[in-house]
């Protein structure tokens, strides 16, 4: 699993440079301008690593290489969802810290405070949007990679705002209860855990 893990770095490192620009784009664009931008930076961020991760994957063939090894496939989708779970905390915890350094440079600017309960839905977030794309990526892998990462982008996109402001009315409404937040917690790991099986069984039926 660690090799895997050191496989998916090594394959990525020339590219991490990719990964500062989304950072520092997705800051400079949304920081100074939308509230929630906690969110908006971190998932960003995020869902944009796990996404150079896998294209990387497809260019370099990596998939046909890895089932030539003595591994199985069930392992190799565990070091992917592992190590997007590592780029998940990486982008949120790098936005949380970016938001930090903001309010101490910049006060003028009015960010709100950060609180665990903001790093915990933005990892949340995260972890939906991978149980969604994971999936996907598996069952389609060259054919649909770049489809389905422009069809997310897209997404993103899209409903960033609509999100925002329907979390923002929850809370108004008064659902930021900690039975509603363990019981959401709760789904979102059943769904990561479901998907996690799903792409075990997509990848093992899959002909490379």
């Amino acid at each position: 699993m660690l090799n895997l893990l050191r496989k998916d770095y090594i394959a990525l490192k020339s590219s991490l440079w990719s990964i500062i620009f989304y950072f520092v784009v997705f800051s400079v664009a949304f920081i100074p301008t939308v509230e929630m931008s906690m969110y908006f930076v971190g998932i960003y961020t995020a869902f944009g690593s796990i996404m150079l991760a896998t294209m990387i994957d497809i260019k370099n063939h990596n998939h046909k290489f890895l089932v030539t090894l003595p591994l199985s496939r069930r392992n190799i989708v565990q070091a992917k969802y592992l190590s997007a779970v590592l780029y998940t905390l990486f982008g949120v915890f790098a936005s949380s810290g970016a938001h930090w350094l903001v309010n101490f440079l910049f006060p003028e600017l009015n960010k709100p405070d950060l609180s665990v309960l903001d790093i915990l839905i933005s990892i949340g977030m995260v972890l939906v949007l991978i149980s969604i794309y994971m999936p996907l990526f598996y069952a389609l892998s060259k054919k649909g990679a770049g489809i389905i990462n422009t069809v997310f982008m897209f997404v993103l996109i899209i409903l960033a705002q609509p999100v925002a402001s329907l979390m923002s009315m929850a809370g108004e409404n008064g659902m930021g209860r900690a039975s509603v937040y363990v019981l959401v917690s709760v789904c979102i790991l059943l769904l990561f855990i479901a998907s996690y099986f799903v792409t075990v069984r997509l990848f093992a039926r899959k002909d490379l």
